[in-house]
C-alpha cells in the first residue's frame, strides 16, 4: 500500500532475527552520505511513533480473529435442599443469536481491519513526507551556515582594513564605523544560521528516531538541482479520488457503518436470545433432562432509537466522506499552485538572479582593477550579494518542500502547503544604491 506512494514498503520487525536484520540496515544507511530517500527509509524503519501506530495493526487483527468465534457457552449449577430432599439442577447456555451473526460481525471486523491498515498507511506517507522535508530544510540550513561563515570573514576581512586605513587617515571615522558594524551584524546572522543548522538537523534526527552515535550522520553540501521541467497537472485531481488514503479511509468508513446499520435491524427486536441444555435431579427421583430457552421480551425497548442511532450515523458519515472528497481535490489544486510558483521562482534565481548577481560582481571587479572605484565599494557590492544568494538557497528549498506537498496531497492526506515568501528577502536582493 506504501510502495506505489513513497516507493518504499513498511514492515513491523517481528522476532530478534527481523529486529537484527533491521538494525543492520540502518546502521548501514546512517554509514553512508544521507540522501533523502535514506533518511526516509531511516525513519520507516526506526521511528517510534510509526512503529507504536503499526502495533494497532495487532489489535485490529486480534479482534477480527474474535470476530470469528462464537461466544462461549455458559454453565449454571444449582443445589437446593430441605425436608430430608436434595434439588440439584444444571445447565449449559448458547448464544445463539452469537452464533447466527457471526460472518455479519466479521465482516464488520474485517473492514475495521482494513481501516487500521489505512491508518497506519497514513501515518507510514504522513511520516515519510515529514521526513523528506526535514531533510531539505536541513541541507538547505546547513548550507546557508556555510555561506553565513564566508560573509563573516569577509566582513572581518573589511573591518580589519578599515581600522587601518583609519589609522593613516585614508577612512572617515563614519565609514569605519560601517563596516565594523556590518562585521559585527555578520557575527549575529552567522549565530543564528548555525543555530538554525542545528535546529533543522535536530528536528531530521527526531524523525528519525536516531540518538547517541547515530546523529553523526552526514548531509550534502548543498540541495539537489531542479528538474528541467515542471510536472504537469494532468488528471491530479482524479489520482487522488484513487490514491488518497483518507479519502479511501473516509469510503471504508461509511461501507462499514452501513453494515453496522444491517447489524442493527437483525438484533432490533431480539437482541438477547440464548438456549442450551438442562437437567435436573431430586433425591430419590430419577434425574429430569429437558432444554430452555432465555428471551429478553421487548416490552420496553424495541430497538427502534438503536436503529434510528444507526441511521443517523450513516448520514453523518456519507456526509463526511463528501467533504473529504471536496477538500482533497481543493488541497492538491492549492499544492499544485505551490509547486508551479515555487518551482517558476527558484527558476528565475537560478537562470536570472544569480547571473545578474555574477555579472555585476565581475563588472564592479573590472572597475575595481581599473582603479575606478575603492575597495569599500567593491565590498558594498559584495554585501549586496548575501540577500541574494539565501533568497536562492530558499527558493531552491522551497521547490522541494512543495514537491513533497504536492505528493503528500495526491498520495496521502494532504500536506501544508508551501507558504509565497516576499518582501524582506525579495526587497533585500535588489541593488544597493
Amino acid at each position: 500500500m506504501t510502495i506505489e506512494r513513497i516507493g518504499q514498503d513498511i514492515r513491523l520487525p517481528r522476532g530478534t532475527s527481523a529486529e537484527s536484520e533491521a538494525q543492520a540496515e540502518l546502521s548501514a544507511l546512517l554509514k553512508q552520505p544521507l540522501t533523502a530517500d535514506h533518511a526516509v527509509r531511516v525513519a520507516l524503519l526506526n521511528n517510534r511513533g510509526l512503529r507504536a501506530s503499526l502495533a494497532e495493526l495487532g489489535v485490529a487483527e486480534a479482534d477480527l480473529v474474535q470476530a470469528g468465534r462464537m461466544s462461549n457457552p455458559s454453565f449454571s449449577f444449582g443445589r437446593m435442599s430441605g425436608g430430608g430432599e436434595t434439588e440439584i439442577e444444571r445447565s449449559v447456555m448458547f448464544d445463539l443469536v452469537g452464533l447466527v451473526t457471526i460472518p455479519l460481525r466479521r465482516d464488520i471486523e474485517g473492514r475495521r481491519f482494513e481501516s487500521a491498515k489505512l491508518v497506519a498507511a497514513t501515518e507510514a506517507v504522513r511520516t515519510a513526507a515529514d521526513t523528506r522535508k526535514a531533510w531539505f530544510n536541513a541541507v538547505a540550513a546547513a548550507q546557508s551556515a556555510r555561506y553565513a561563515e564566508q560573509v563573516r570573514e569577509a566582513a572581518q576581512a573589511s573591518a580589519e582594513l578599515a581600522t587601518r586605513m583609519a589609522k593613516v587617515g585614508n577612512l572617515s571615522a563614519l565609514d569605519q564605523a560601517r563596516e565594523q558594524a556590518f562585521s559585527a551584524e555578520a557575527t549575529t546572522q552567522l549565530a543564528r544560521a548555525r543555530h538554525n543548522a542545528t535546529a533543522a538537523r535536530e528536528q531530521l534526527a527526531r524523525l528519525m528516531g536516531v540518538w547517541g552515535e547515530n546523529i553523526a550522520f552526514q548531509l550534502p553540501d548543498r540541495l539537489p538541482d531542479l528538474p528541467s521541467a515542471p510536472r504537469e497537472p494532468g488528471n491530479i485531481e482524479s489520482l487522488a479520488m484513487q490514491q488518497r488514503l483518507d479519502v479511501q479511509l473516509a469510503k471504508l468508513g461509511t461501507e462499514a457503518t452501513a453494515r453496522a446499520l444491517g447489524l442493527s435491524k437483525a438484533t432490533g427486536f431480539v437482541n438477547v436470545l440464548e438456549a442450551g441444555y438442562v437437567n435436573s435431579s431430586k433425591s430419590g427421583e430419577p434425574r429430569e433432562n429437558g432444554y430452555e430457552i432465555e428471551l429478553a421480551l421487548p416490552l420496553f425497548d424495541w430497538g427502534g432509537a438503536r436503529v434510528a442511532k444507526a441511521q443517523a450515523l450513516y448520514m453523518q458519515s456519507v456526509h463526511r466522506t463528501a467533504e473529504t472528497a471536496i477538500s482533497a481535490r481543493s488541497q492538491v489544486r492549492e499544492a499544485y499552485s505551490a509547486y508551479r510558483t515555487s518551482y517558476d521562482v527558484a527558476k528565475h534565481y537560478r537562470d536570472e538572479i544569480v547571473p545578474l548577481r555574477k555579472k555585476i560582481s565581475e563588472e564592479t571587479l573590472l572597475r575595481y582593477n581599473g582603479m575606478l572605484m575603492s575597495v569599500f565599494e567593491l565590498l558594498a557590492d559584495a554585501r549586496a550579494q548575501i540577500n541574494g544568494v539565501n533568497a536562492a538557497i530558499e527558493a531552491q528549498r522551497d521547490y522541494w518542500i512543495a514537491d513533497t506537498d504536492l505528493q503528500a496531497a495526491i498520495n496521502g492526506t494532504g500536506g501544508a502547503t508551501v507558504r509565497m515568501a516576499g518582501g524582506a528577502s525579495d526587497a533585500a536582493a535588489a541593488p544597493a544604491h
